[in-house]
């Protein structure tokens, strides 16, 4: 595999809930790829309701930040690493997550603003298009990316924008951007307006869906309309999932109408060509 991308910042270790993986384990594996950089954004998802496997996304920034910077520091001369963030963001968690970013957000290369809880539920797990069907599901997800984009402004990039897609039934899982116009629009102005980035994330295509989160469509609306600003991530758990199909995305971007994407340092946009 040819790799033209040589910066992967969406990666989660041990310290995320859902990940077993040493971070100096990602680490090594990063440098065999040949990447250049690598954003470690652990989750945080404070108010996750209670899930068959227990886990609860909460995160030990003290001991997160103290391995990182040692790791950082260690692999220096190999390869850089940020310190980064997934923050799952929800509507009424306004208040909450202004005094974390008070207490811990300043330090963070870059924070991904993260749309997985959606009226308590994940659509991880069955139940909620159970409950809400295709076509509401997917509007009620769209309509609480809006409110959690304004309910936490503090972010750099929007994580997997479709996110909600890669688990439709089986009988609806073709996705049209004509059908959501009117709140992807909404969507992406509010981005654009806020000078913020719109993640691409390849997991989406390692879960067979044909394309990285977000979709193209989106992906040429948000250019049209302006925007600019494009990161890229693997949203990696496992070593062997970094830089996912990273071959996929020059061609991608560049149908979309994109020649560069960017890379937060200090929550600064670092300028790449594609």
């Amino acid at each position: 595999m040819m790799i033209m991308i040589y910066t992967d910042t969406h990666l989660h270790t041990s310290f995320s809930s859902d990940s077993d993986t040493p971070m100096e384990l990602m680490i090594k594996k990063g440098i065999e790829l040949g990447m250049k950089t690598l954003c470690f954004t652990e989750h945080y998802d404070p108010c996750y309701p209670d899930t068959p496997d227990k886990l609860d996304f909460l995160l030990d920034f003290e001991n997160y930040k103290k391995t990182l910077f040692s790791l950082k520091e260690k692999y220096a001369s190999q390869i850089e690493i940020l310190y980064g963030l997934e923050l799952g963001v929800q509507p009424h968690l306004g208040r909450l997550l202004a005094d974390f970013y008070e207490k811990y957000g300043k330090d963070f290369d870059f924070i991904i603003n993260s749309c997985h809880i959606v009226n308590n539920m994940d659509p991880y797990y069955g139940t909620y298009f159970k409950e809400l069907g295709a076509t509401r599901g997917l509007m009620t997800y769209f309509e609480t990316v809006l409110s959690n984009l304004k309910a936490f402004p503090h972010y750099q990039s929007v994580g997997h924008l479709d996110y909600v897609c890669r688990y439709l039934p089986e009988s609806s899982q073709t996705f049209f951007y004509d059908h959501f116009s009117d709140i992807l629009d909404e969507i992406l102005i509010e981005i654009i307006e806020r000078n913020r980035a719109l993640e691409v994330n390849t997991a989406g295509l390692k879960y067979g869906l044909g394309w990285p989160n977000p979709d193209i469509s989106i992906l040429r609306r948000y250019r049209e309309l302006g925007g600019e600003l494009i990161t890229i991530g693997s949203d990696a758990h496992k070593p062997e999932h970094m830089a996912w199909e990273f071959d996929k995305v020059p061609d991608i971007l560049h149908r979309a109408g994109f020649r560069h994407y960017v890379v937060f340092k200090e929550k600064k946009p670092v300028v790449y060509d594609i």
